[in-house]
C-alpha cells in the first residue's frame, strides 16, 4: 500500500510538472532587485538628536542628488532610515529590521556607542557598513567590512596636542573629561599622551559623569594651576556649560576641544558668547572653505533644509557618495565585492581627500575651527 501511494504521488507530480512546464520556463530563476536598498541609522529623537538629524539630512541630500542623476548602476536608491534614539539596544534592533528589509549596505550609526554595537553584528553578517561620524577607535576593528569617514578619537587627540604645542605654544595644559563617555575619555587619553610627548606638562586632570551640570568644583582646582590650555573633550551641550563655568571661576586658558564642539554656538545664549570666544576645535571641514564642491554642497543643503550643514551633515553626505563609488566599482551589490571596493577607493569629498588604512580608518587632514563672535571661522588644516 505504501509503495503504491508513493508511485501515485510521483506520477501526479510529473503530470503537474508537464502541464506547467511551459509557464515555468518563462519565469526567471530569481527576480532582480528593482532598487538598491540602503539602510541608515541615526538618533532622530533623544538627547543627541541634533547630531542624528544633521547627519541624516546630509545623507538624504546626497541620495536625492544621486537618484536625480540616474542612481547607481542605473537603479534608484531606496533609502530606509530608522531612529535608534541614541541607544545601543535600539540601534541593534533597528539594524535587524533593515536586514529583514533586504538592505545591501548600511550608512550609520552616528554616535560611537551604538556604532560599536551595530558594527559587531554587521561584521558577522558581512554587510558593508560605513559610519560617517562614529569616532571611537574600535568600531572598525569589528570586521573587514566596517568603515568610517571621520577621523578617530585617538587621531584627533594626537593632532590637537601637536596643534596645542606648535600653534598655541602651550607649555602646560589641564584636562576635564567625561568619565562615562568612551568618546570623551578616548580623546582625552590620546591628547594627554601626545601632549607629554610634545613637552607639554599636564598640570591637572579632572572628571565628571553623564548628566552632570555643575563642574565648578573641578574647574576651581584647575584654575589654581593656571594652565595655558584647557582641553575639553565632550559633546557640545556639556562643552558649552563647561566653558561658561570655566570663565566664571576665573580660568583664562585657551580652550581646545575635538569635533564634539561642533554645534556649541546653538546651545549658548549670545549673552554668553564671551565664554566660547577663541575656542579652537577639530572638525572635518569648514563652511568657509572656498572649494566649489564644498560651496555647492552648502548652498544645496541650505536650500533644502533652511539651515547650515554641520560636519555631521558633510560626513554623511560623503558616506553616500563613497558607497555609490564602491558599488559602481564593484559592478554589483555583492557585499564582499562592495567592501573590497570601499577599501580600495581614493575619494575626494566635502570633507577632503581620503584613502583607507589597514584598519579601515580614513587617512585625512583635520580642519581647525576657531570660534569668533559666535561664528565658526576657519583657522588652519593640520595633520599628524
Amino acid at each position: 500500500m505504501k509503495k503504491k501511494l508513493v508511485t501515485t504521488l510521483l506520477g501526479a507530480s510529473l503530470l503537474l510538472a508537464a502541464c506547467g512546464g511551459e509557464k515555468a520556463a518563462e519565469k526567471p530563476a530569481a527576480a532582480e532587485a528593482e532598487t538598491i536598498k540602503i539602510g541608515a541609522l541615526g538618533p532622530l529623537t533623544g538627547s543627541v538628536a541634533i547630531y542624528g538629524i544633521s547627519a541624516t539630512n546630509g545623507l538624504k541630500l546626497a541620495v536625492d542628488e544621486i537618484n536625480a542623476n540616474g542612481g547607481i548602476l542605473g537603479k534608484q536608491i531606496e533609502l530606509n532610515l530608522l531612529d535608534e534614539k541614541g541607544d545601543s539596544t535600539e540601534a541593534v534592533n533597528a539594524y535587524n529590521k533593515l536586514v529583514d528589509w533586504g538592505m545591501v549596505a548600511l550608512i550609520g550609526d552616528i554616535t560611537s556607542k551604538p556604532s560599536v554595537a551595530v558594527a559587531e553584528v554587521a561584521a558577522q553578517d558581512g554587510i558593508p557598513m560605513i559610519t560617517p561620524t562614529g569616532t571611537q577607535l574600535n568600531i572598525t576593528e569589528a570586521g573587514s567590512n566596517i568603515f568610517r569617514v571621520c577621523f578617530t578619537d585617538p587621531y584627533q587627540g594626537e593632532v590637537l596636542a601637536k596643534f596645542t604645542k606648535d600653534k598655541l605654544g602651550a607649555k602646560t595644559a589641564a584636562i576635564i573629561s567625561n568619565n562615562s563617555s568612551d568618546y570623551s575619555d578616548g580623546v582625552a587619553n590620546a591628547f594627554a599622551k601626545e601632549a607629554e610627548a610634545q613637552g607639554i606638562q599636564i598640570v591637572a586632570r579632572e572628571g565628571y559623569s553623564d548628566g552632570d551640570k555643575d563642574f565648578k568644583a573641578q574647574l576651581t582646582k584647575i584654575a589654581q594651576q593656571n594652565p595655558d590650555v584647557l582641553f575639553v573633550p565632550d559633546y557640545y551641550e556639556q562643552d558649552g556649560l563647561i566653558a561658561i563655568q570655566a570663565r566664571e571661576v576665573g580660568i583664562k586658558s585657551v580652550i581646545v576641544g575635538p569635533d564634539g564642539w561642533d554645534g556649541v554656538v546653538k546651545t549658548v545664549d549670545p549673552s554668553s558668547y564671551a565664554a566660547i570666544e577663541d575656542v579652537f576645535f577639530a572638525n572635518h571641514y569648514s563652511t568657509k572653505d572656498s572649494n566649489e564642491k564644498v560651496q555647492n554642497f552648502i548652498k544645496n543643503y541650505k536650500e533644502k533644509y533652511n539651515d547650515e550643514p554641520s560636519a555631521f551633515s558633510a560626513l554623511s553626505y560623503d558616506a553616500a557618495y563613497i558607497l555609490k563609488a564602491a558599488i559602481e566599482k564593484a559592478g554589483s551589490t555583492d557585499k564582499e565585492a562592495v567592501a573590497k571596493a570601499i577599501k580600495e577607493l581614493e575619494f575626494d569629498g566635502i570633507t577632503g581627500h581620503l584613502t583607507f588604512d589597514e584598519k579601515n580608518n580614513p587617512v585625512k587632514s583635520i580642519t581647525i575651527i576657531k570660534i569668533v563672535n559666535g561664528d565658526y571661522t576657519f583657522d588652519s588644516v593640520v595633520s599628524k
